[in-house]
């Protein structure tokens, strides 16, 4: 995956089921969530619930987002596990680094590159429509938490979080 994405990718089984891709995300995100608590927080078990939460639900939202934008653009889709694996092993590998202060400005663009690179080797779409996915995807998920940031802050107050 890290030497290969391009072959990596290519060589996912045609019937790729959740079990592989979901066992590797979830020992990524452990190892992301430990490792993140290595820096002080207040309540270190609310947050680790938070970052598990968040390196396991943002996988899923980006799946299903690109299976959404994916369908509507080529007429016919993928099936969504294939589609989820490659969002799961570009996740998983990019964790591994993206728990460093600041390195997420190196590790969300190495992730939807190694996920533009499974789209087109995986999926088999070219890379003018991965581009047109990608894009989409990524305002669409973009949009959504601007659209639901007042309601986090909100919450965020009421548990007592500090700002």
């Amino acid at each position: 995956m890290l030497g290969s994405p391009g072959q990596f990718f290519g060589e996912l089984p045609q019937d790729t089921s959740y079990k592989r891709p979901f066992g590797f995300l979830l020992i990524s995100s452990l190892f992301f969530v430990g490792a993140s608590l290595t820096q002080a927080h207040d309540k270190p078990w609310f947050m680790a619930a938070i970052l598990l939460l968040n390196a396991l639900g943002m996988t899923f939202i980006t799946a299903g987002v690109g299976f959404m934008v994916m369908g509507m653009i080529r007429g016919r889709r993928e099936p969504f596990p294939r589609i989820f694996a490659v969002c799961a092993y570009s996740s998983g590998v990019t964790m591994l680094a993206s728990w460093i202060p600041l390195f997420v400005w190196i590790t969300e663009p190495w992730k939807w590159t190694l996920i533009s690179i499974g789209m087109v080797r995986s999926c088999g779409l070219s890379w003018k429509q991965t581009i047109l996915v990608m894009g989409i995807s990524i305002f669409i998920i973009v949009l959504f938490f601007w659209s639901v940031m007042p309601v986090i802050l909100y919450l965020r107050g009421s548990v007592g979080y500090p700002s």
